[in-house]
């Protein structure tokens, strides 16, 4: 699909998504759909990304750059619970110090996401993975708050060099744990003297207790 002008227009294509499998989107866009996902981890959101017209990528900015909008996939179970933690960006692991909250990466990523939340079952193939109702978020006042406590306590240990205190089981909502093809991998980082150490790239990550807890915003009645 072209890229979208509007936020009407991205929102519109998002619903004609809606009750699709992914073996009916591959076929509309002419696209081989893989057996499992043991060597295509990705291949569902990039199909919608691709179906969407995304197109920033893995860069530091939203996925409709132009729109300030930023597309999630989010695998959830036949009763609607999300299914696992959601990347969100790479973290600073050399100029944390330097680092806001106001103008960080993750803020500017989650100010705006279309969520598209996906049938992902134990036991589906990717065929047969279906797509929900995608919709448009904007963090409330208590949700962001929420954000930059965990952002500010996990960055902070990046900025003091304490990156081997750096755990998965920090953060109420969200995470920070490694970001990298393989374990080997390696990039620079501040060691507790200020010195330039190696460690393993890491990612922001939201929990699904956060996920859970726009979904309830957003689909639960009134």
């Amino acid at each position: 699909m072209p890229k979208p002008t509007s936020i009407t227009q991205l929102a519109d294509a998002a619903r004609d998504l809606a009750g699709l499998s992914f073996a009916d989107l591959a076929q509309q866009l002419q696209q081989p759909v893989p057996a499992d996902f043991s060597r295509h981890k990705g291949w569902g959101g990039m199909l919608i990304e691709l179906a969407l017209g995304a197109s920033a990528g893995s860069k530091p900015e939203p996925d409709f750059p132009d729109l300030g909008v930023e597309l999630k996939t989010l695998p959830i179970s036949a009763t609607g619970q999300p299914l696992e933690t959601t990347f969100v960006c790479v973290a600073p692991m050399t100029d944390a110090c330097q680092q806001t909250w106001q103008t960080s990466a993750l803020r500017k990523k989650l100010a705006h996401v279309l969520w598209v939340p996906v049938l992902a079952d134990k036991g589906l193939s990717p065929a047969q993975r279906q797509i929900g109702s995608p919709f448009l978020w904007r963090p409330s006042a208590a949700q962001e708050q929420a954000l930059q406590q965990d952002w500010q306590e996990l960055t902070d240990l990046l900025a003091l060099g304490k990156i081997q205190q750096v755990n998965a089981h920090l953060g109420e909502y969200l995470q920070l744990r490694p970001k990298a093809a393989n374990g080997k991998i390696r990039t620079q980082a501040i060691g507790e003297n200020g010195q330039q150490v190696w460690a393993q790239p890491k990612g922001f990550y939201l929990r699904t207790c956060f996920t859970s807890w726009i979904l309830r915003e957003q689909f639960a009645p009134n």
